[in-house]
């Protein structure tokens, strides 16, 4: 393999600090690898993650049927704020995203901070995920104790990943469609049945009533749909990766638009289709649920054989998938930072595959650590990172409300033939979603029953100390002898 540096000189290349690639060219040493097909099933199975299937049986508890209001509001969440993400994207494809657009529209410091703690967020999830994969992997090959099936699972997506883009691409292709085929085959399967409508099917306890029965649609009252979103939110995390793998497409502009446009019936199929369909075959307080899970109960419900098997199949796929992504989120953010100057030089540098080698190694090194941890001393450090990342994935949302209120008004003033893609009723919509952040934000800061207030606070402290390293960074650029950050064409939108 040969080393080739990819910071370019102003004007010179497809990105300089703080841009992506011109419509149609990869970033950088960056490679188009990613082929149409791969983006898709990348944009529709990265909103599909483990946590849909195993954290949604708490949530169901807690709200009763009327869990559907909060999958449904934070979808709405979702819908605008990935509205607002492609607008940015459409016009700028980068491996930056959202960060390299909030170093243009709120400064250096924006850009670093949220780039910083995305990374962070990724790696922390890949321990989480990995750990998740080694206890089904090890339940079904005992012989492999659980730190060995972690270690695996991370040697080999690393390796995936190392291979090329085209190989992470093909890997999460055949996941996520994994993915896709088994919540589509659930929603049919269990429709039918609500409807009574499956052949063979024990549907006594199924059917519309399950919504209003038993309590009622809310049986814990209105507030339980706030602690619902609470609980729910965060599961949404990666419906953005699709925009951050468009800067290795061949046509980053429209895998971002077209990725853009499907979010709405993405969330509407695949979470609210599912859940709509666990929450009418089975009444919302059905022991089953909280025993086994949501789709498990659903499953054993119609009595499909060996419902809990096929389920941890799924369960693993999305986890492996969930991995494979997060390592490749991660190492282009580092990568993306390394070209703004904003992490070591060698983040930036890439293979002559264009593979950005040194940042995904980076980042799996700091996943085995928090492995390393999660084992070591789980109820410690491993819940402190945890905890401190866990709303990284609101601040995201927020900066990149706040990012594209100032972006849009550059690209109408410069560029304004690239908005393809327009956010809806700006700035209103924008306004109102911000709110909506900063109301969940500061509801989770009245929830001490499941860990909100702790898990605001430590993140917020853990922003704190990144904003505060990238202002004093700042302060040491312009008072020392460092040139001013080159510009490039991406500067100028």
């Amino acid at each position: 393999m040969t080393s080739q540096p990819t910071l370019s000189k102003a004007g010179n290349g497809p990105e300089g600090p703080g841009g992506p690639g011109t419509p149609g060219e990869p970033d950088g040493g960056l490679q188009a690898g990613l082929k149409n097909r791969h983006l898709s099933m990348i944009a529709i199975g990265g909103v599909i993650g483990a946590g849909l299937f195993v954290g949604s049986s708490t949530g169901i508890a807690t709200a009763g049927p009327g869990i559907l209001l909060s999958y449904f509001l934070v979808g709405t969440m979702v819908v605008l704020v990935m509205r607002m993400l492609g607008e940015m994207s459409a016009a700028n494809p980068t491996s930056g995203s959202f960060s390299a657009h909030a170093d243009r529209a709120l400064g250096r410091w924006a850009g670093f901070s949220i780039g910083w703690l995305y990374w962070f967020f990724w790696v922390v999830v890949l321990a989480i995920e990995a750990t998740a994969g080694a206890v089904i992997l090890e339940s079904w090959v005992p012989a492999v104790p659980q730190w060995g099936w972690a270690l695996i699972v991370m040697l080999v997506l690393t390796a995936t990943n190392l291979g090329s883009v085209g190989s992470y691409g093909e890997f999460e292709f055949w996941f996520a469609g994994i993915k896709v085929v088994a919540i589509g085959a659930f929603i049919v399967i269990g429709g039918l049945a609500v409807f009574g409508l499956l052949p063979g099917a024990d549907t006594d306890s199924a059917g519309l009533g399950n919504l209003t029965e038993h309590g009622g649609f809310l049986p814990h009252g209105p507030g339980s749909i706030l602690t619902g979103i609470l609980l729910v939110v965060f599961s949404f995390m990666g419906s953005e990766i699709a925009t951050l793998a468009a800067g290795e497409s061949e046509n980053p502009q429209r895998a971002v638009t077209k990725s853009t446009n499907s979010v709405i019936w993405r969330i509407g199929v695949f979470y609210l289709g599912s859940i709509f369909v666990v929450v009418t075959l089975l009444p919302w307080d059905s022991e089953s649920i909280q025993k086994d899970g949501s789709y498990v109960a659903a499953l054993n419900s119609l009595g499909i054989a060996n419902a809990g098997e096929i389920m941890k199949f799924i369960v693993l796929t999305s986890v492996l998938s969930c991995l494979n992504s997060g390592l490749y989120t991660a190492s282009r953010m580092a990568f993306s930072l390394g070209r703004r100057g904003d992490a070591p030089k060698a983040f930036a540098r890439t293979t002559g595959r264009g593979v950005p080698m040194t940042a995904i190694l980076a980042s799996v090194a700091f996943g085995f650590v928090a492995v390393f941890f999660n084992y070591e001393f789980p109820d410690s450090v491993f819940l402190f990172l945890v905890n401190s990342s866990g709303a990284v994935a609101l601040f995201v949302w927020l900066v990149i409300c706040l990012s594209q209120l100032r972006m849009r008004k550059i690209i109408e003033r410069e560029t304004p033939e690239k908005l393809v893609v327009r956010m809806w009723l700006y700035p209103y919509l924008t306004w109102a979603t911000i709110a909506l952040i900063v109301f969940v934000l500061g509801y989770m800061l009245t929830d001490t029953e499941h860990d909100g207030r702790q898990t605001v606070l430590l993140s917020l402290l853990v922003a704190g100390v990144v904003v505060g390293i990238s202002l004093v960074l700042e302060k040491v650029r312009r008072g020392g002898d460092a040139r001013p950050r080159e510009t490039s064409d991406t500067e100028q939108v």
